[in-house]
């Protein structure tokens, strides 16, 4: 059984080696991105500066979120010693998972709707789509949250080994 927990921690660790090298490859992508956009050697019209902009803000999210999943395995899957069960490990997991897609759906709507209100007004029922699947995402969070909730109060001594393991990880960052 012990082979098989290091097996799934190299397995995780190589997704968040993976996470972290996609991270820097969009980082370095909304750079260049950027470069173009703001260049002064470069003779182009404002309109494409802008979208050059807004096309790095869009890569750039894409990164943060790369790299917050990243963190999140090594937390949560990596660092952890204390044991609790299969729905609280879900539920701490998802929570983490929605709060980065949350935030990178709402970021990307908002550069889409910059972006098409300029370029291609027809577009915007297709932005607006994200940023209402944004918000559907995080009221069905929260009610996944609020009807879960339970499941805390039946393990209160694993919830009470991962807090206390919660400031030791959160330590380790600094």
């Amino acid at each position: 059984m012990e082979i098989i927990r290091k097996a799934f921690g190299v397995g995780y660790s190589l997704i968040i080696v993976l996470f972290f090298g996609c991270a820097l490859a969009l980082i370095a992508f909304g750079g260049l991105e950027l470069w173009q956009g703001i260049n002064p050697s470069r003779d182009v019209p404002l309109r494409e500066r802008f979208n050059s902009v807004l096309e790095t803000i869009g890569l750039l999210t894409i990164a943060v979120a790369a790299l917050e999943l990243g963190q999140t395995i090594l937390e949560e899957e990596v660092q952890r010693k204390a044991q609790m069960s299969a729905p609280t490990r879900v539920r701490r997991f998802l929570s983490r998972f929605l709060v980065v897609v949350v935030v990178s759906l709402s970021i990307e709507s908002l550069v889409a709707v910059f972006q098409f209100v300029h370029d291609d007004p027809m577009l915007l029922p297709q932005a607006s789509a994200i940023a209402v699947g944004a918000a559907a995402l995080l009221a069905a969070w929260g009610v996944f949250v609020k009807l879960n909730k339970s499941a805390e109060e039946l393990e209160p001594e694993a919830m009470e080994g991962v807090k206390s393991e919660d400031s030791k990880v959160e330590g380790e960052g600094e």
